[in-house]
C-alpha cells in the first residue's frame, strides 16, 4: 500500500517517537507568524485574485473562481412571471444546515410561518461534516473576555468587534441551548462537560460529541425542526432573490433540482443560510465541504445589493488527509492535534508547535513540503506525518474513545491509527469572508438576514477551531428572531426582479462579458 519511500520515512517517524513525544516545540513569535503567512499561505498569493467591476464591492479582491459566479449569468430573466407566486409565507429561510435550523427553530418561536428549501437535504451542509467541537467559555477558569481575546488575536484584530462580542457572550447559553435540545456532549463520571484546547486558545473550551460534534449537533437540530412540522422544499434551489418596489428582500425565485422547475416564493423577511464554497475549489486545492458548498449566497446576496466582507480570505484546514487517495481531503480533526498528536516531516522532525493557529500551522506544512522538500511523497502530492500513536502513548485507547470516526474512516483503508502515522496537507475548508451583516444578522438589504457561513466579519482573516459550530448557533438564532419579529411589522410591497436588469447594465457598462452560469448550485464535476 506504502511506497519504499513512504515506508522508509514512516520507519523514521517511528525511531524517533519517544525523543519526539517529549520535545514541547515553542510557539512562533509575531513576526515569524506574518513572514510564513505571506510567503506560504494561498490567501497572500495575488495572482491567483481579480478585482470585482461591479457590485457594492467594486474595485475589491476575492479569488478568481468567486468574481466568476458574483459577475456571472443569472439563471433567469427580470421578465419572469412572478405576480403570483406558489408560495406565501412570513420567513423564507434558503439552506437547512445547522444555521437555517437554528434560525428556523427561533423564527417558529416567534409565531412567525416559516418556509425552509434547501437545495439538497436537510442536513446535507457543513455543520455534518464539522468534528472537533463548539467553543464556550463555561467553566470556572474561562470568561467569555478571554474568548474574545483568544478569537480576536486568531483572526487577526480583523473580526468585527460587536459580531465577535455577541458570539462569545452568548456561547455558554448557545451550548446550553443543544443541551436542552438533546446534544449529548461528552460528560465526565459526575456529569460535567468534557472540555479540551483547540489551535490558537488559551483555555480548555471545546465542547464535542466524541469526533461527531457538527453530525450529532445536526441531528439534534433537524429532528426539532421535523417535531414542530416546519414546512421544507428540499431538492429546491434560490436561483435569484426577489425585492419589493421599495428595495426589500420579498422572496426568491426558486428551482426544482430534479425536474429544473421555476417558481416563486413571497415572504416579509428572508434568510440566507446557504454555507460556504469549498466544492469551487480554489486553487485547485482539495476540499473538505460537502457536495452543495458552491457559494450560491454570496451570489444571490451580492447581486440584490448586499456586500461582502473579506471575500478575500479562507481558510486551509491544515489537516486534511493527504493519503490514501480515496479520501483526499477529507477533514483530519484538529481534536487529533489537542488530544497529543504533532506533525513531523519526512525525516521524523517535529517543525512546529501543534495548535498553532490553523492559518500558520498550513502555511508551515506547505514551507515543509516546498521550500524545505521535507515533504512526504504519494501519488495525489505530498504531505506530512500526523504521528497519531503519540496519542496512545499520552492515554491508552484516547483513540477509540475519543476520536472513533478518525479510527473508522482510516481503518475502512487498513491503517491503524492507534499504531501508525498518517500523512495530511491542507484541505480548503472554511470561507472566512461573505455576506456583511450587522449585529442584528441583517445585511445592507433590508429584511435580508444571513448567517452561518455566508455571513463575514465574525471571525475576522482566520477562524478558531469550533467558533464555526458556534457560530451558526448564536447567529442562527439571532437571524430567525430578528426576521420573525420583523416579519410581524411588514408589509410586502409589489414583487420586482428589476435589480436583474440594473445589475446587468452595470456590467455592460463595466465590459464584464462573463458567462458563467450562476449561481453555480453544484460543482462543474456534477455534470461529468
Amino acid at each position: 500500500m506504502y511506497t519504499d519511500e513512504m515506508l522508509k520515512s514512516m520507519k523514521r517517524v517511528e525511531e524517533n517517537r519517544e525523543k519526539n513525544f517529549s520535545f514541547e516545540p515553542r510557539r512562533m513569535t509575531a513576526e515569524e507568524k506574518e513572514n510564513l503567512l505571506l510567503e506560504f499561505h494561498p490567501d497572500y498569493i495575488k495572482s491567483e485574485f481579480v478585482n470585482l467591476s461591479v457590485g457594492g464591492n467594486k474595485g475589491g479582491s476575492v479569488p478568481t473562481e468567486l468574481a466568476a459566479l458574483l459577475q456571472g449569468k443569472g439563471r433567469i430573466s427580470s421578465d419572469l412571471d412572478i405576480e403570483n407566486p406558489e408560495y406565501d409565507t412570513d420567513v423564507l429561510i434558503i439552506g437547512c444546515g445547522g444555521a437555517g435550523a437554528s434560525a428556523a427553530i427561533e423564527a417558529d418561536n416567534t409565531g412567525a410561518d416559516v418556509l425552509i428549501v434547501t437545495k439538497l437535504r436537510p442536513g446535507d451542509a457543513n455543520t455534518m461534516m464539522a468534528e472537533g467541537g463548539i467553543q464556550a467559555a463555561d467553566k470556572e477558569n474561562d470568561s467569555p473576555a478571554v474568548h474574545f481575546v483568544d478569537a480576536y488575536g486568531g483572526g487577526h484584530f480583523a473580526a468585527k468587534k460587536e459580531l465577535l462580542y455577541k458570539l462569545v457572550t452568548e456561547a455558554p447559553d448557545a451550548v446550553k441551548w443543544l443541551e436542552g435540545l438533546g446534544v449529548e456532549f461528552d460528560k465526565d463520571e459526575n456529569g460535567n462537560m468534557i472540555t479540551t484546547h483547540g489551535g490558537g486558545t488559551s483555555r480548555k473550551r471545546m465542547h464535542a460529541a466524541k469526533d461527531y460534534s457538527g453530525a450529532e449537533i445536526m441531528r439534534t437540530l433537524r429532528d426539532e425542526v421535523l417535531n414542530r412540522k416546519i414546512p421544507i422544499l428540499d431538492f429546491t434551489a434560490a436561483v435569484e432573490l426577489i425585492l419589493d418596489e421599495n428595495g426589500r428582500a420579498a422572496g426568491a425565485v426558486l428551482m426544482n433540482m430534479e425536474t429544473g422547475k421555476i417558481f416563486a416564493a413571497r415572504a416579509k423577511t428572508v434568510i440566507l443560510a446557504t454555507g460556504g464554497a469549498g466544492r469551487l475549489h480554489y486553487r485547485g486545492y482539495p476540499t473538505s465541504n460537502h457536495y452543495g458548498a458552491t457559494a450560491d449566497g454570496l451570489v444571490l446576496g451580492y447581486r440584490a445589493g448586499a456586500k461582502l466582507i473579506y471575500a478575500d480570505t479562507l481558510q486551509y484546514h491544515p489537516t486534511g488527509a493527504a493519503y490514501p487517495q480515496q479520501i483526499f481531503g477529507a477533514l483530519v480533526t484538529e481534536k487529533v492535534r489537542s488530544l497529543g498528536a504533532k506533525l513531523v516531516n519526512a525525516e521524523g522532525q517535529v517543525f512546529m508547535h501543534p495548535l498553532e493557529t490553523r492559518d500558520v500551522s498550513a502555511a508551515a506544512i506547505i514551507r515543509e513540503c516546498t521550500a524545505e522538500n521535507k515533504g512526504v511523497k504519494t501519488v495525489s502530492g505530498t504531505g506530512v506525518w500526523l504521528d497519531t500513536p503519540m496519542i496512545e502513548m499520552r492515554e491508552k485507547g484516547a483513540i477509540e474513545r475519543r476520536i472513533p470516526a478518525m479510527l473508522r474512516m482510516f481503518g475502512e483503508y487498513g491503517i491503524d491509527i492507534r499504531r501508525e502515522p498518517i500523512l495530511v496537507y491542507p484541505t480548503l475548508h472554511y470561507q472566512n469572508g461573505g455576506l456583511d451583516i450587522d449585529a442584528q444578522c441583517e445585511t445592507a438589504v433590508k429584511n435580508l438576514f444571513a448567517a452561518g457561513e455566508v455571513a463575514g466579519g465574525i471571525h475576522g482573516r482566520n477562524r478558531l477551531m469550533g467558533n464555526s459550530l458556534l457560530d451558526i448557533i448564536v447567529f442562527g438564532r439571532n437571524a430567525g428572531r430578528n426576521a420573525g419579529n420583523r416579519a410581524k411589522t411588514t408589509e410586502t410591497g409589489t414583487l420586482t426582479l428589476k435589480h436583474i436588469d440594473k445589475f446587468e447594465e452595470e456590467k455592460r457598462t463595466a465590459g464584464v462579458r462573463e458567462e458563467t452560469i450562476t449561481p453555480a448550485l453544484l460543482p462543474d464535476y456534477a455534470r461529468r
